[in-house]
Order: structure tokens, then C-alpha cells, then sequence
């Protein structure tokens, strides 16, 4: 069992779970304002620089979990496909095309910010994401897309299938009750912003 599910993290699917995915299959498209638009395979993204996180991922359904996530930075991926100055928004899409949502690209180029595939030295199964999804620590969970197959870099805001249904488009973590995954599901409060402690 892999540990997100021992420590009883949440699985949500918005647009229904996927099944089973052949991770040594994988291919995620980048494409938009770039000069360098490429398609990365599970094993291109394995010989990039590897990066490892301390981190949590924060829902806006109020539960917070905190591990090592490891993945390559999407500053690095940013370089790669040599991102326009035009280009202000990173949009994710999630496999079978549905779940889309988009994130500022100063997010995307902060240090934690990753496509990541590990949590705790353990590939993500496909409940949590994998086999890469985003990780954006900085904002509420709807913004790190699971399942990632596509990523669109916009000059402009695109809002995705929760921001047209409500969530704020900025995706900012807001003060109040969460429950910490890792300490049994205990309820306590977290401050506004990334949560590194609760208060």
C-alpha cells in the first residue's frame, strides 16, 4: 500500500477516476508561447535534474499532508522548451482532457513548484496523481493537477473546470480549520499562504 493511502489521504477525482495508466507510456506535451515546444516521455522527464521537496499539499476541502516530493522543477521544464516573455500562465491538463486548470508562471518558477512522480521515495499511484502530476505547494490543491498529459503556456488567464465552478482563480490557501493528514487527521488551523506549520 503506498503511504498517502496508510496515512489515509483523501482521493478525489473531479472528473472520475482514471485507472489504471501505464507510467512507461507516458508523454506530456508542452506547448504555446515557447520557443522550444516538445513532447517528454516518462523516460525523457527521469534524465532530467531530479529535484526533492519538503512540502505539503493543501485541499481547499481543508485537509493538508506533508512529505517529500520529488520530480523535476518546472523552472527547469520552463528552460527547456525556452518559455516566451509573453507568457504569464502555465495550464495543466489532466489525462482524458476534462480536469484543466492554470497557474501564474511566477508560481510555476518558484523552488518548490515541481512535476513530481514521488511522494516519500514512492512513484505516485494513479489515485494520487500519477504517474506525474503537478505540485504546487503555494496554492490550494485544484491548482496541482493530477494525471498531467498536456501543458499550455498562455499569455493570458484561462479559468478551469473548478474556477468555472466557483474556486478562485488565484487558488490562494486561506486561514482556517484543516486537517493534518499526517497526524492522524487531527483538526487544527493553518494560517493564510503555502502551510509549513500549523498555528
Amino acid at each position: 500500500m503506498h503511504k498517502l493511502a496508510k496515512i489515509n489521504t483523501p482521493i478525489f477525482w473531479a472528473e472520475g477516476h482514471p485507472g489504471s495508466l501505464k507510467r512507461e507510456d507516458w508523454k506530456i506535451e508542452i506547448s504555446g508561447s515557447c520557443d522550444n515546444p516538445c513532447i517528454l516521455s516518462w523516460q525523457d522527464l527521469q534524465k532530467l535534474p531530479q529535484k526533492t521537496v519538503q512540502a505539503r499539499l493543501t485541499s481547499v476541502t481543508r485537509w493538508s499532508v506533508f512529505g517529500a516530493w520529488t520530480g523535476v522543477s518546472m523552472a527547469d521544464i520552463l528552460d527547456l522548451v525556452k518559455a516566451k516573455d509573453s507568457c504569464t500562465h502555465l495550464r495543466f491538463w489532466s489525462v482524458g482532457m476534462i480536469y484543466d486548470t492554470s497557474i501564474p508562471r511566477e508560481i510555476a518558477a518558484k523552488e518548490r513548484s515541481l512535476l513530481a512522480w514521488a511522494f516519500d521515495d514512492e512513484l505516485l499511484t494513479e489515485d494520487y496523481g500519477g504517474p506525474v502530476r503537478a505540485f504546487t505547494p503555494y496554492l490550494w490543491g485544484y491548482k496541482s493537477a493530477k494525471s498531467i498529459i498536456k501543458i499550455e503556456l498562455l499569455d493570458h488567464y484561462i479559468p478551469g473546470f473548478w474556477e468555472l465552478r466557483g474556486y478562485t482563480d488565484s487558488g490562494k490557501i486561506e486561514a482556517g480549520p484543516c486537517r493534518d493528514i499526517n497526524d492522524g487527521g487531527k483538526l487544527k488551523s493553518i494560517p493564510a499562504g503555502e502551510v509549513k506549520d500549523f498555528v
